[in-house]
């Protein structure tokens, strides 16, 4: 994520003076925060306001999250201005000292590798699409009639991809062309938005899913809750938000607080429009991977499952790169401590290694764990540190240090407080849950 940011920074400022350190305006932030947050997590949206139990109690959920999510970005933004870092780990470091920051650096990898199970999930979940899809327009026979082949399995198909572009996109040490790439995820999203509300505005009957079993509020607080991991996962840019906020021109706090207002608006109005449209069109039925819900040779569904699967598979290497890079670093300096000196030979065979083993692992964790929503949950639950835990760790931490007024130093330290007991609390019902479903399959 904070590569992301980094490159469309750089891209943004090209027409700066090669003397200035790159500058963002209102726009330019605006831009690279929504093209943080928007991507795969909109394809589970429709599915997790099923889960919720109807629309009106998700989208009161999510206004909810709203009030976290901002909080949270702003608390980044003063920690990143208090401790001039401009690092997601570098500030936690700074400001809670090294433990939590060892801790923000595990989460953050293992987050990292969570998001890329669910990418390839979703490429997985889109190729069987596309072979469909193929099927029936070479043969002109229906879904049901397709024979089974090894050679034809998405799982096989999705082995392939991974060996002959993922592996040789993620091995450099440097990937340079994803920043011409990157801004396919908020195209995709966007589209898909679209043609989520115009398909179900060209719908021939909307009778089959405007029922009261659809509308009834929710039977539990569990499934209240069920959607606050899809929000997480999709709403998630606070690991870029500090290398946005630190490259601002205009970096007071009021300001950076407009930015983060109208970021997460554009986001809630997307990932909202979406998540009410498909579970309107589709209802109890509806998939955990939304265009799995639409048929296999949808034209305009079709170049969806395109620009996700692409921008996907551009944006692959570079997650990849950030969560190597942390276990790479913890390699490197044990070795500098043993040896005294860590010879390029060495870098480059680790590097090496822990691509292959990165991507082997997720791959057989994306074909044996199928369900996106299973993913989302384990995703959602370590998102919470992120956007929870760690920011309201920064903010008490911060309160003891800086000179404010005791009143408003026990409001914000209250409000810290507040935000890492729910952190805490999304982080254990969404890991319990996601705990639960896999021990219910066996």
């Amino acid at each position: 994520m904070e590569e992301l940011a980094r490159e469309s920074i750089s891209l943004l400022a090209r027409s700066a003076s090669h003397a200035d350190p790159p500058r963002l305006g209102s726009f330019g932030a605006v831009f690279i925060m929504l093209k943080s947050a928007l991507g795969a997590g909109l394809l589970n949206f429709p599915w997790a306001f099923q889960k919720a139990g109807g629309v009106n109690t998700a989208i009161s959920v999510e206004m909810v999250s709203l009030v976290f999510l901002i909080s949270g970005l702003v608390i980044l933004g003063y920690a990143s201005s208090v401790s001039r870092q401009k690092t997601y780990q570098d500030v936690v470091r700074e400001v809670c000292g090294r433990a939590v920051g060892q801790l923000c650096e595990i989460c953050f990898c293992f987050n990292l590798f969570m998001i890329c199970v669910a990418f390839l999930v979703v490429v997985q979940d889109q190729l069987e699409k596309l072979c469909i899809s193929l099927y029936e327009t070479v043969t002109g026979s229906s879904e049901g009639e397709m024979p089974y082949h090894w050679y034809t399995d998405q799982r096989f198909a999705l082995f392939i991809m991974c060996l002959v572009i993922i592996l040789p996109l993620s091995i450099p040490k440097e990937i340079g062309i994803q920043k011409y790439t990157s801004v396919l995820g908020t195209l995709a999203a966007t589209y898909l938005c679209v043609a989520v509300i115009v398909k179900y505005y060209l719908m021939e009957s909307h009778t089959v899913i405007i029922t009261p079993e659809h509308s009834q509020g929710v039977s539990s607080w569990a499934s209240m809750f069920s959607v606050v991991p899809t929000i997480c996962f999709g709403f998630q840019c606070h690991e870029a938000c500090i290398a946005i906020y630190s490259s601002m021109e205009n970096q007071r706090l009021s300001h950076w607080v407009v930015i983060s207002v109208v970021s997460m608006l554009f986001c809630l109005l997307i990932y909202t429009l979406t998540g009410v449209y498909g579970f309107m069109t589709f209802g109890r039925v509806v998939a955990s991977d939304i265009l799995m819900s639409y048929p296999g040779n949808d034209v305009v569904m079709i170049i969806a499952r395109l620009l996700f699967g692409i921008s996907i598979i551009t944006i692959y290497p570079i997650i990849l790169l950030l969560g190597r890079s942390v276990i790479l670093n913890l390699m490197l300096r044990v070795q500098r401590r043993r040896r005294g000196i860590v010879t390029h030979s060495f870098e480059s065979r680790c590097r090496v290694v822990l691509t292959v083993i990165w991507i082997t692992i997720t791959l057989a964790i994306a074909m044996f764990v199928p369900d996106m929503g299973e993913v989302i949950s384990v995703i959602g639950g370590i998102s919470a540190f992120f956007i929870f835990i760690f920011p309201g760790l920064c903010l008490v931490f911060t309160m003891q240090t800086e000179s404010v007024t005791p009143r408003i130093r026990v409001i914000l330290t209250v409000w810290g407080v507040i935000t890492i007991v729910v952190g805490a609390f999304i982080f254990g019902q969404s890991t319990t849950i996601a705990i639960m479903e896999l021990f219910n399959k066996f």
